[in-house]
């Protein structure tokens, strides 16, 4: 669709994408009776870290929003965001831990939903970390239309479109999984979203820095993700009331 497309044949397009069905939520939100409520015990451990970029950072690249004038109105100076962060640090990781014993195990929701916004014709976030069974609200704050459209591994997929002004869509997810984003009529627009069954994850910040508390004592395996540059492991055994310095690097050339 070029710049001058027909506005009519626009609305038309639009339509289309805003009937496709929303498919109903699974039923099962990876909850089994036989888990039970954690309750604090005092003797909660901290973990907290860099993650570190070595390797030539990619560079932004300008994205072409030819496809919508209105974007570039909103956001004259679009730029890509998959490796992003200050000067050798890494933003947006997802650092999570997994182990058997949390798996007994079920945790308080927020009390707030998490929120995905379009803006500026970007999803903002570009990287979201969410609970299972926690309200995801997605708004439309640009003049003009937006489509959102998972595509998760484990949960279902569904893809909605939403008019300027309309109202936010509200949406949970039941399973863990790790779940790109896109707009249809944005093909530019990607987010990458994060369910988590538990609270004990994080996302790097613009200084590579993150940190998980409230974590029980144990064993656990330690997993640091990023979109595009993959995933790292590592064993750790967490005593009561530590506080440790987990770190880790990416090297660009490794991709």
């Amino acid at each position: 669709m070029g710049p001058h497309f027909p506005v009519l044949n626009l609305t038309l397009a639009l339509t289309a994408l805003c009937v496709v069905t929303v498919l109903p939520a699974g039923q099962d939100g990876g909850v089994s009776p036989n888990k039970k409520p954690y309750v604090r015990t005092g003797n909660e451990v901290t973990l907290s870290g860099t993650i570190k970029l070595t390797g030539k950072r990619p560079k932004p690249s300008r994205i072409d929003m030819a496809a919508d004038l209105v974007c570039y109105q909103v956001n004259p100076d679009p730029k890509t965001e998959d490796v992003v962060g200050s000067k050798g640090k890494l933003a947006n990781v997802f650092v999570y831990v997994k182990s058997k014993a949390l798996d007994s195990y079920t945790f308080e929701l927020p009390g707030s939903a998490a929120m995905l916004k379009h803006k500026g014709c970007r999803y903002v976030p570009h990287v979201l970390g969410m609970r299972v069974g926690q309200p995801l609200t997605i708004l439309n704050s640009d003049p003009t239309y937006h489509n959102t459209h998972p595509t998760p591994k484990r949960n279902l997929e569904w893809n909605w479109s939403q008019s300027p002004g309309s109202p936010p869509l509200k949406r949970t997810f039941d399973q863990p999984d790790f779940i790109p984003f896109k707009d249809n009529l944005h093909p530019w627009e990607e987010a990458y979203v994060g369910v988590f069954a538990h609270p004990f994850f994080a996302i790097s910040d613009e200084s590579g820095n993150y940190r998980i508390a409230g974590l029980p004592p144990g064993r656990y395996t330690v997993i640091v993700r990023h979109e595009t540059l993959g995933e790292k492991t590592v064993d750790i055994t967490l005593v009561s009331g530590e506080a440790r310095d987990l770190s880790f690097s990416f090297d660009t050339g490794d991709h």
